[in-house]
């Protein structure tokens, strides 16, 4: 009886160490990427494509605190420097100011056209406006709502105007920035900002039925594009050409560890062919220049694993 226990005992032992080795070893070939709201369909359609190549290797977006291999951010935020020892950029994100579509806030800010000085005006607690630029009363009325998240792109747009996020008018909200749209919604006089993909429809290239852009003090040939009746497309080429100051464009960059050979084969892949779908997915593209650079950077990498 006693030599039946334990032989049971000891296929039970090497089922659970065999299932422990497998689950060891899938682990192994699973690689996180945290990503923010704006990024993650077009991190998303990365993973499903690279999936197609390199089989063995599982990229997967990052569910709270488990390890990250990746982490997706913006150019002026700081980057975690603690675990990951490179960064590569991949593109660029637009930020446009919005308010809820047919709001009071709408209301106000209709026919205004505001250069980057009102802007500032309107969003910043700064007293010390240049004598040139009036105070606007209807801005008064309005309550400007920023992100308070490490990967909002509040920090971004203040520093776009020569502000510290610290600064803005209104009310902070936590979380990600897509909270920052449910915001205005819900408030008649509340007016926000965001990154593309946030406020345009990716499939319909539209901008999201209950949201406005508020107005800009841009060229006459531009205007209609970056109305509620422009194109996310419209508004990718045109900031392609240029970049107007009443616009903030920030560089999105990947941080990852570059001591992962799997980690850098799938950065190779994303600047060959990942960044094709950048406008798709609301991104501006970098010029072929940085690319190169970037692309160049990761070769050499790989490179010096060998």
């Amino acid at each position: 009886m006693k030599r039946i226990a334990f032989t049971i005992a000891l296929f039970l032992s090497l089922g659970l160490s065999s299932v422990w080795a497998e689950e060891n070893s899938t682990n192994n070939n699973v690689r996180t990427i945290k990503a923010p709201r704006f990024a993650r369909p077009l991190v998303e359609k990365w993973i499903e494509e690279y999936a197609k190549t390199e089989p063995g290797v599982e990229f997967q977006i990052a569910k709270g605190q488990e390890n990250i291999d990746l982490t997706i951010t913006i150019d002026h935020q700081e980057a975690d420097t603690k675990d990951f020892c490179h960064l590569l950029y991949i593109g660029e994100t637009a930020v446009l100011p919005i308010t809820a579509r047919s709001s009071e806030a709408a209301r106000l800010l209709e026919g205004k056209h505001l250069n980057a000085k009102k802007l500032k005006q309107l969003f910043f607690l700064n007293d010390d406006f240049d004598e040139d630029v009036k105070k606007i009363k209807a801005f008064e009325n309005i309550i400007i709502y920023s992100g308070s998240n490490a990967s909002s792109v509040a920090s971004s747009f203040a520093h776009n105007f020569g502000e510290e996020s610290s600064s803005f008018r209104g009310k902070r909200i936590s979380g990600d920035d897509l909270f920052l749209n449910t915001a205005v919604s819900k408030d008649p006089f509340g007016v926000t900002f965001n990154a593309l993909s946030n406020i345009f429809d990716l499939k319909s290239r539209h901008l999201k039925s209950d949201l406005s852009l508020v107005g800009l003090d841009l060229k006459k040939d531009l205007e209609s594009s970056f109305s509620d009746n422009g194109t996310l497309d419209d508004v990718l080429n045109i900031l392609e050409n240029g970049k107007p100051a009443e616009v903030t464009i920030e560089k999105v960059g990947i941080t990852f560890n570059d001591a992962d050979e799997a980690v850098n084969r799938f950065m190779q892949w994303v600047l060959v062919n990942g960044t094709k779908y950048n406008h798709e997915y609301g991104l501006l593209n970098l010029d072929k220049k940085e690319t190169s650079i970037q692309i160049d950077k990761i070769q050499n990498t790989l490179t010096a694993l060998k």
